[in-house]
């Protein structure tokens, strides 16, 4: 008989096939168990009970709109300067011999007063040789007149007619006329040099500046001083286009007689005080500034070295000084605090709804206290005057309180 095959395996052939099982069967095991237990968890673990989302109300701060009468203001900042101001010039040469005490920077004179004196003796001397020029030409003038009539008369005796120009000698006498007017007005010249050797105040004012000494020689033209008038002092105040509509000025504006223009309060620090002037808006210029887009408005303030300085303090010139320019009143407008308008005309309300109101207002001004209004909001309607973080129509709001010391500022700047 042939040799017969065995299908036995050996025991060592059998355990490495459980090891090589058990390699590759263990981590499917542990998967598929884990998945299983996550399984079994999520069926048997309890649901949580769902909670229904409640919506708070946005807290809030509001005030009052009030309904008052009111007068708009401008406020505005300039220079004084006077509204004369002119340079003190000799119109002959010579050599000064008097200079007045009050002719000295700061020095207050009359006018008419007399600052400052050239040496006269040159003109003494062309007003004495002019009239001497003078006597000759009317007794030339006269010689002549007293010839041409005996000539008229022979000629007239001659009865030859009415006779020519030359016979009645009158080219002779029109030039001794002609040489009396150029003697009397060589003598009106030399007085008038004689007259201007004195350089007297051509108004009340004050000494800007001071050039002239005594012993100096001065030629035609020279400054001897700068001189400004103290019955009026002017301030330029710029104002924008708004500003000029809450003011109701016009273009162009001359108040004259007793149609003056609005009244003005100028202030400013004097050595150290607060000083306050009176004035008003005397015109306006008649075009925009190219540069700046504003419109230059006029104050002035007369006499204000006298009855128009503050307790003796005038509103010099070069005083830097704030103004308040009082508008046109304003009988139904409404006020509210500066906090509670948004951007340039929205305001926020609260409706008896405790809900919000987005609303569109017509502002007339405002300013870091107040924002006045003319339309859009009616009196006793509230405003919210605190931030509210993603405002829109209609959210519900709750009143968390009002700005009591706003209110009342708000009350006492409206009367």
């Amino acid at each position: 008989m042939g040799p017969r095959l065995s299908f036995i395996k050996k025991p060592k052939d059998i355990g490495l096939a459980i090891k090589r099982l058990l390699v590759l069967g263990l981590p499917a095991v542990v998967i598929v168990g884990a998945l299983g237990a996550n399984i079994a968890m999520g069926i048997f673990t309890p649901k949580p009970e769902e909670k229904e989302q409640v919506i708070k109300a946005t807290p809030v701060v509001v005030a009052d709109a009030l309904s008052e009468k009111v007068r708009l203001s401008v406020n505005a900042q300039g220079e004084a300067r006077p509204l004369t101001q002119i340079t003190l010039t000799s119109q002959v040469s010579g050599k000064i011999n008097f200079v007045a005490p009050q002719f000295i920077e700061g020095g207050a004179f009359e006018a008419g007063d007399v600052l400052v004196r050239i040496e006269p003796a040159e003109y003494k001397f062309r007003v004495v040789q002019a009239r001497a020029n003078v006597a000759q030409a009317r007794s030339r003038y006269a010689s002549e007149e007293a010839e041409t009539r005996i000539a008229r008369k022979e000629w007239d005796e001659l009865g030859e007619g009415e006779g020519s120009a030359l016979a009645r000698r009158e080219p002779q006498m029109a030039e001794a006329e002609a040489a009396l007017a150029s003697a009397q007005a060589q003598l009106h010249e030399a007085e008038l040099q004689l007259e201007r050797t004195v350089l007297r105040a051509p108004f009340k004012g004050r000494v800007q500046t001071q050039f002239a000494n005594i012993g100096q020689f001065v030629r035609p033209g020279d400054n001897l001083g700068d001189l400004f008038s103290t019955d009026v002092m002017e301030v330029a105040l710029p104002l924008t286009d708004a500003e000029i509509g809450e003011l109701g000025l016009s273009i162009g504006l001359r108040s004259e007689g007793d149609d003056l223009g609005p009244e003005v309060i100028l202030t400013a620090l004097v050595g150290g005080a607060p000083r306050q002037w009176q004035g008003h808006i005397a015109h306006t210029d008649s075009s925009y500034d190219r540069q700046t887009r504003v419109l230059f408005a006029y104050a002035q303030v007369v006499d204000p070295y006298g009855e128009g300085a503050d307790d003796g303090a005038p509103i010099a010139a070069g005083l830097f000084v704030n103004a308040e320019i009082q508008g046109r009143e304003i009988d139904d407008s409404v006020i509210i605090p500066r906090t509670a308008l948004r951007g340039n005309d929205q305001v926020f309300v609260a409706t008896d709804e405790n809900t919000l109101e987005i609303r569109q207002v017509t502002v007339a001004s405002s300013d870091r206290t107040r924002a006045i209004l003319i339309g859009g909001l009616r009196p006793g309607e509230q405003v919210i005057t605190s931030p509210v973080r993603g405002a829109a129509e209609g959210i519900e709001i709750a009143v968390a309180g009002r700005p009591d010391n706003e209110t009342t500022t708000l009350a006492t700047a409206t009367n």
